[in-house]
């Protein structure tokens, strides 16, 4: 397909990586180390901010409002995190997509990036791409559900290597949900671009039908091990590698 537009945008998982390295490395990870980290950074800046948003997962104004409801304090660490473990399993079972849990997993799974213990999966035709975009002008820029802290994590620790310098920028759930046609909107004002010049690349249907609803070009991106899409035909066209995208050279590049 040809894009003569100036901007990419990526989804992550089933896009640029494997649903399978997402569910069978990452997520482990954090169920294995969830516990500890919680305790250990009970009284951490970020992590505090984390437990705020879990809470509000939840349905509760803050972490103090949750843990009243439950007739806990902070003065508690031992019970508290044990609430906060116990909800935060029981949102990855229902695999949710929600702000708080992401943002608590990229803290997480900073410690097993940093250490090597985890080195992100990238499709063979992504680093080439990426490459041939950067080498023709485009404004390259990653919208997950991870939190961008994880996105930043991932893709400056990948077996290709840091992959970061190809990225204009990154997005996640705090900038709205990815379902949402007004989200896709926010994104393109930001790239400094109209919404047909932007080419979003995702694995998910649902998030295709948004971004096309506000203007985006899409493409639904198929790949070795991602369920069958709901829906394979117009107006999103299928493609198995990013070397099936064509782009213009040297196109001038739009606002970082």
């Amino acid at each position: 397909m040809h894009h003569g537009g100036r901007g990419i945008l990526l989804d992550i998982e089933g896009t640029t990586s494997s649903i399978a390295f997402v569910y069978e490395v990452m997520f482990p990870y954090v169920r294995k180390h969830l516990t500890f980290e919680v305790f250990a950074n009970w009284l951490e800046k970020d992590y505090i901010e984390a437990f705020h948003l879990v809470a509000r997962d939840v349905g509760y104004e803050s972490l103090d409002h949750w843990l009243k409801a439950h007739r806990l304090t902070r003065d508690n660490p031992v019970r508290a995190a044990e609430l906060i473990c116990r909800e935060v399993l029981r949102l990855m079972d229902a695999d949710a997509k929600t702000t708080g849990l992401k943002t608590l997993q990229g803290l997480i799974w900073r410690g097993g990036f940093e250490s090597g213990e985890l080195v992100a999966h990238v499709f063979e035709d992504v680093p080439p791409a990426l490459t041939a975009w950067h080498a023709a002008g485009l404004d390259v820029r990653v919208y997950s559900s991870g939190s961008i802290e994880a996105q930043q994590l991932f893709f400056g620790h990948t077996v290709a290597g840091n992959l970061l310098p190809f990225f204009h920028g990154h997005y996640d759930t705090t900038l709205g949900p990815k379902k949402e046609p007004a989200s896709y909107r926010k994104i393109a004002q930001q790239f400094g671009l109209a919404p047909h010049d932007v080419l979003f690349l995702s694995d998910a249907v649902a998030e295709l039908d948004a971004a096309r609803e506000a203007g985006l070009a899409t493409a639904l991106v198929v790949r070795p091990g991602n369920p069958p899409a709901a829906v394979s035909q117009p107006p999103h066209p299928v493609i198995e590698s990013f070397a099936q995208i064509e782009v213009a050279s040297k196109a001038p590049t739009g606002n970082a």
